[in-house]
């Protein structure tokens, strides 16, 4: 049985050749050593392809624009570095649904090496990916090379995302901490929004969350609940605090009864304190997690997401502002499209019915509607107006599901901003979607 090599994250970086596809972990699985070292190979390498999601290391070989010539980021979903560098031109967006981004990517560009991160080996010699299983292990078993981070200070989880060190070429010894994710204070409107869900959620349900404020209003929301059962992209604290307080135990669902099913898992240390070695959580992977036939397979399968702006006719841009990319599809059409499968389920996008932006032109902000007539030139539309369900906004909660484009028109205006209803009729009026009085 081969037993893997240990090395440093320096000689690590020494195994990637020119014109290499390197893949590495997702958002907290992140091999920090190894990133921050690879900027040093630069002089030797050229067109390396990283590619990473929702990346949370500001490493300095793509944020820093000397070393374009050697590496370019391909990432299936942007977060704060990736914007911010994106202007250095190495680094370019994926267009993806979360549970084929692996697959789809794969068959382009075959990964030579991935680098991850795990837990200690167990007394059988079985690692943990611990944080996530959206595409790693479909990695894995196609790279070359694979090299981990071991690190005692990640949770050790279960689920499909178990590795034995026979598959794993090369080991680095790490220790520092996993990385964490704040828990947001919802807001006032936050509050409104997540009690409008929560009104329409019935005891038994089976809920996908996501990041923020309203997804955490949400899950305080329920709270009250019963036999609630979780089936999500990413587990969160506010998820762990549904089953610390006994509103989510599983008991009501048809996959995985009693289980807690997730493809990775972002939070705070206590939530990663909850989720090491607890086996009522399972981390399993996103081509399965997130297959909207899955999804649909429990009853009553809730999915919650946000948005950037909303069309008259129900498109929603969730990734982009107009053609400058934000963040990413993820799991959005698979999760909305999951639940509408589902008996009795429905998915849910939200959104604050204003923004405040800088104007362009005079360099004053301004509130803008965030329900609009039309989305901004070269955005991209994440769920079209054939897949959307309910909207919500602080004003209140429409149900699109079946309505001509005239009837939505009405009910998105009807939660509007107030200020921009009578704008926003006008609008529709001019371009044909309402007829005027």
């Amino acid at each position: 049985m081969k037993t893997p090599k240990k090395i440093t994250a320096v000689e690590a970086t020494k195994l990637v050749k020119s014109n290499d596809v390197v893949v590495i972990g997702m958002a907290g699985a992140e091999p920090k050593l190894f990133l921050n070292e690879l900027h040093n190979r630069a002089d030797k390498l050229t067109n390396v392809h990283v590619t990473n999601c929702l990346p949370f290391e500001n490493a300095e070989f793509f944020v820093n624009p000397l070393y374009k010539s050697s590496f370019s980021v391909d990432s299936w979903f942007y977060g704060p570095s990736l914007r911010k560098a994106s202007k250095n031109g190495n680094i370019s967006f994926i267009p993806n649904h979360l549970h084929l981004a692996g697959r789809k990517r794969f068959e382009h560009k075959r990964p030579h090496i991935f680098v991850g991160i795990s837990t200690l080996p167990d007394k059988h010699g079985f690692v943990s990916l611990s944080l996530s299983n959206v595409y790693e292990k479909e990695a894995i078993a196609l790279a070359d090379i694979v090299i981990i981070e071991v690190n005692p200070n990640f949770p050790r989880t279960f689920g499909d995302l178990e590795v034995h060190v026979s598959d794993i070429d090369y080991i680095i010894d790490a220790d520092y901490p996993a990385p964490t994710l704040p828990d947001a204070i919802p807001n006032e409107k936050d509050i409104k929004i997540g009690k409008y869900i929560a009104d329409l959620i019935e005891d038994g349900s089976s809920i996908q969350l996501g990041i923020g404020g309203i997804p955490n209003a949400v899950a305080q929301q329920l709270l009250h609940k019963k036999n609630l059962g979780i089936h999500t992209e990413m587990l969160t604290t506010g998820f762990m605090h549904l089953i610390k307080s006994g509103a989510a135990n599983g008991k009501m669902k048809n996959t995985h009864i009693g289980k807690h099913v997730c493809c990775f898992a972002l939070g705070t240390q206590e939530l990663y304190d909850f989720i090491d070695n607890n086996p009522s959580v399972q981390i399993l992977n996103g081509n399965y997690v997130n297959d909207p036939h899955i999804i649909g397979l429990n009853d009553n399968q809730i999915s919650i997401n946000t948005t950037i702006e909303v069309d008259l006719t129900g498109q929603c841009a969730s990734e982009s502002i107009g053609y400058k990319q934000f963040s990413g599809t993820g799991g959005q059409v698979d999760t909305a499209v999951g639940a509408q499968n589902s008996k009795g389920g429905k998915s849910f996008i939200t959104l604050y019915s204003t923004a405040n932006v800088k104007n362009p032109e005079t360099g004053e902000r301004e509130e803008i509607s965030k329900i609009v007539p039309f989305l901004k030139p070269g955005a991209a539309v994440t769920l079209s107006r054939s897949d959307v369900d309910y909207v919500v906004t602080e004003y209140g909660c429409v149900c699109l599901r079946g309505t001509t484009v005239n009837e939505r028109v009405h009910l998105l205006i009807s939660i509007a901003h107030p200020k921009f209803r009578d704008e926003l009729t006008k609008e529709a009026i001019n371009l044909g979607y309402i007829q005027g009085e």
